[in-house]
C-alpha cells in the first residue's frame, strides 16, 4: 500500500511539474522568424504568480514578466537587424525551455479565401503554373519561412493553434500558399534577408467571416451564436461568420508582424450597394486594433474575371468596384489588379493559374512603399476623367506612368448613348497638336453609338482587356456611368 501511495505521490509531482513549465503557443517556436528591428511580444503560459525570464543570444537584454492569475504572460524583446544568422531565445520560470534556429527579418500576413490558400502545388483540377521549376528554384530560397494556421472554426477566440514554422525547401514549398510564396520570393530577391509568412486563411470564406462578435452585432444582420450560425449556413460551413476568425486568425494576433496581404472577394459577389467596401474597411481597422501595432500595411488582390452566373454580367465586376473603393477609403492599402491574369478558356475556373504575377505584384507593391524601391511601377491604371467630342469619348488614366499601351487596338471599351445599351467600341490612343489638356488621350468610338454618353471597360463578370501602363500593369475595370 504504501509503495503505490509512493508513485501516486511521484506522478502528482511530475504533473505538477509539467504544469509550472513555460508553455509557449505553438507559433514561436523553431525555425520561427521575428520581426527585425522592433519590439516583437513573445508569450506563452506558466503557473500562476511565478516570473518568467526571457533571454536571447543577441543581446544582453533580460526581460521578465509576472504570470498573471490566468497563467498568461507577455514580454517585448528588442530584435536584431535582419540576417540569416541562426537565434536562440529561452524562457525560464525555474526550468528553462530554449527554441532554436530563430531568424530576424519581415514577417508578413496572408489572409483571405482560397486564392490565398491555395498551395504552390494547387488544388485538384486547378493547378499552378511553372509548378515544377518552382520547387527546383525553392532551394535558392530558404531564407523564406512560413506557418500554416490549421483553418478550423470555434465558438470562442482561440490563443493557440496546432501548427509550426517550416523553412522553404524543394520538399516543403508545395505546401506554401502559392500567392503568399511568390510574394515572399520576390521580396527574398529584393531583399536577401528572411522573409516569414504566417498564413491565416480558409477558402470560400466572407468577409464577415473574420469580422468579430462585436462588429458583427453593432455592423451587420449576421447572428452571432455560433447555433444560429451553423443553423444559417448550414450547407456551406465556409460562409459562416466570427467562427473562421475565432479559430483560424485570433491565435496570431500578439504576433508582431510588418502587413498584411490578402485576397478574398468571390464568396461576397452579390452584396448590396457599398456594403463590401465598408465592411472591408472595418475588418482592417479591427485587424490593425487587433494587432496593436498601428497603420500596418493592407495590400489586396481584386478578384479575377470569372463566371458569376454569366459571363456578361455584372454581379463581379460591381464587386471589383467596391474593392477599388475600399482603396481609397482604407489609409495606407492598396489594391491589386488582375484583369489581365486570366486565360480566355478560364472563365469557369474561380482559381487562375497565373499566381506567380499575383504574388510579384503585391510584393512590388511592398517594396515601392515601404523598402525604398522607388524606381519600382506598382500601381495599375485607372479612369480619371473624360469629354465627349462629336461620336467619340476620350478618357485620361492616372497612374499610367507616362503610357497607356498598346497604342492600337485596345480590347474590352463600350459605348453607351442615352438608350443605355452598350457596345463593343475600338479604342486607340489619340494625339493633336495644339497643347490643350485633352490633346493626348485615348479615343473611343463606336458605329453603333453615333451620341455616346458613358464608357465601361471590362466592366463584365469575364472580360479581358489588354489596356496596361509603364509598369505592364493592368488598367482597372471602370464604369463612367451609374446605371
Amino acid at each position: 500500500m504504501n509503495k503505490n501511495l509512493t508513485i501516486l505521490a511521484l506522478a502528482s509531482l511530475m504533473t505538477v511539474s509539467a504544469q509550472a513549465k513555460v508553455r509557449l503557443p505553438h507559433i514561436i517556436c523553431d525555425n520561427m522568424v521575428l520581426q527585425q528591428q522592433t519590439e516583437a511580444r513573445l508569450w506563452g503560459w506558466a503557473e500562476p504568480g511565478k516570473t518568467v525570464k526571457v533571454t536571447n543570444s543577441w543581446s544582453e537584454q533580460v526581460v521578465t514578466a509576472k504570470v498573471g492569475k490566468d497563467g498568461k504572460w507577455l514580454v517585448k524583446v528588442q530584435t536584431p537587424k535582419a540576417s540569416y544568422e541562426p537565434l536562440s531565445i529561452t524562457f525560464d520560470d525555474g526550468e528553462p525551455l530554449t527554441i532554436n534556429n530563430v531568424v530576424a527579418g519581415e514577417v508578413w500576413v496572408c489572409a483571405g479565401q482560397s486564392n490565398m490558400e491555395m498551395p504552390v502545388k494547387g488544388f485538384g483540377m486547378c493547378p499552378v503554373n511553372n509548378y515544377n521549376q518552382t520547387v527546383i528554384d525553392a532551394a535558392n530560397h530558404q531564407g523564406v519561412r512560413s506557418v500554416k494556421i490549421p483553418s478550423v472554426m470555434r465558438a470562442e477566440p482561440q490563443d493557440d493553434a496546432q501548427c509550426e514554422w517550416r523553412i522553404c525547401s524543394p520538399k516543403t514549398v508545395s505546401d506554401f500558399s502559392a500567392t503568399g510564396y511568390f510574394f515572399a520570393r520576390t521580396m527574398h530577391q529584393a531583399l536577401n534577408i528572411p522573409i516569414g509568412l504566417i498564413e491565416a486563411n480558409k477558402g470560400g470564406t466572407r468577409v464577415e467571416s473574420w469580422l468579430t462578435k462585436e462588429n458583427l452585432q453593432k455592423y451587420t444582420n449576421d447572428p452571432t451564436d455560433s447555433v444560429e450560425i451553423c443553423k444559417k449556413w448550414n450547407k456551406w460551413d465556409y460562409h459562416r461568420s466570427l467562427l473562421w476568425g475565432n479559430g483560424t486568425f485570433n491565435p496570431i494576433l500578439n504576433f508582431t508582424v510588418k502587413g498584411i496581404i490578402f485576397y478574398q472577394g468571390c464568396s461576397n459577389v452579390g452584396d448590396p450597394g457599398d456594403q463590401y467596401s465598408q465592411r472591408l474597411k472595418l475588418l482592417v481597422e479591427q485587424w490593425r486594433k487587433q494587432f496593436g501595432l498601428g497603420e500596418i500595411p493592407f495590400y489586396f488582390v481584386q478578384i479575377a474575371p470569372y463566371d458569376y452566373g454569366g459571363l456578361d454580367g455584372i454581379n463581379g465586376a460591381l464587386l471589383r468596384e467596391q474593392q477599388f473603393k475600399a482603396s481609397q477609403i482604407i489609409p495606407n492599402s492598396s489594391l491589386v489588379c488582375t484583369n489581365d491574369l486570366v486565360n480566355p478558356y478560364e472563365y469557369s475556373q474561380i482559381h487562375p493559374a497565373q499566381k506567380q504575377q499575383v504574388g510579384e505584384r503585391l510584393a512590388f507593391t511592398a517594396l515601392n512603399r515601404d523598402y525604398g524601391f522607388e524606381g519600382i511601377y506598382y500601381q495599375s491604371s485607372s479612369y480619371k476623367d473624360m469629354i465627349i467630342k462629336d461620336d467619340a469619348i476620350l478618357i485620361h488614366l492616372d497612374n499610367n506612368y507616362y503610357a497607356d499601351a498598346p497604342f492600337e487596338n485596345m480590347q474590352g471599351f463600350e459605348l453607351a448613348g442615352e438608350d443605355k445599351v452598350f457596345h463593343p467600341a475600338t479604342a486607340r490612343h489619340f494625339w493633336q497638336e495644339g497643347g490643350g489638356y485633352w490633346d493626348e488621350a485615348i479615343k473611343i468610338t463606336s458605329p453603333e453609338v453615333k451620341k455616346p454618353v458613358a464608357v465601361r471597360y471590362c466592366f463584365k463578370n469575364f472580360q479581358i482587356g489588354n489596356v496596361k501602363n509603364a509598369g505592364n500593369m493592368p488598367l482597372f475595370p471602370f464604369r463612367t456611368d451609374n446605371w
